[in-house]
């Protein structure tokens, strides 16, 4: 069992506790582990994504969440930042350090009840997560934002699932173009590629977002 396997294996152990000290009630799991969990991406995630819908006090929630967490694990990071609240924590059963981050914003985010799980645990978590639609606009935000070369991944992947592209200024369009344009050989066979199943790394190194150009060649034309 290699390092992500062993980590998607902590990262549904936490997921569970969460659950069951009901501290996932206001929170919606979204991306790139929840794809990978929930939907069966083919690249493996590191972190706990969440998003607020209720109302619950910030403080408040990050200490229930600290309790829970330090009960179980060594807590390495813990903060209330200006937009989120993370938290970092270790393992000794667990290669790697998880981190768990959870956007402020109270929005009305696009959600349905889904099933967490992993072939490698025999676990699984029901939670509330961000639908197929909610995320594909959040990955093109994110890779507008940040320009990742795993953004680029996961968008392709809900292309495949059905999920159209959103409607795009042209400002938007000419970067992500741009983005598009600046991934580097080396963002394929090492960033993208350590983190992708075996199956499918020789066809990212070999035809890069090759389909995700083509999706994208009525828009920019």
């Amino acid at each position: 069992m290699n390092i992500f396997e062993k980590h998607e294996i902590f990262e549904i152990e936490v997921l569970e506790k969460l659950k069951n000290a009901r501290l996932l009630d206001p929170l919606v799991f979204g991306g790139g582990t929840m794809l990978r969990l929930c939907h069966d991406l083919k690249r493996y995630s590191v972190d706990l994504d969440f998003w607020r819908i209720k109302d619950t006090a910030e403080n408040i929630l990050f200490e229930k969440m600290l309790d829970v967490l330090q009960q179980s694990y060594g807590i390495t990071d813990a903060q209330m930042k200006h937009f989120t609240i993370l938290f970092e924590i270790r393992s000794g059963s667990f290669p790697k350090r998880l981190k768990i981050e959870i956007r402020k914003e109270i929005s009305d985010w696009d959600f349905q009840e889904k099933i967490a799980y992993s072939k490698f645990s025999t676990k699984q978590v029901v939670l509330k997560a961000h639908t197929l639609e909610q995320t594909m606009k959040n990955k093109i935000a994110a890779l507008l934002d940040r320009g990742e070369v795993r953004d680029g991944f996961d968008i392709e992947f809900l292309l495949r699932q059905g999920i159209p592209l959103p409607n795009l200024s042209e400002a938007d369009k000419s970067k992500i173009a741009a983005r598009l344009d600046g991934f580097k050989e080396n963002d394929f066979k090492v960033k993208l590629g350590s983190v992708l199943e075996s199956d499918i790394r020789a066809y990212y190194i070999d035809n890069q977002f090759s389909y995700l150009g083509h999706k994208l060649k009525p828009v920019f034309h």
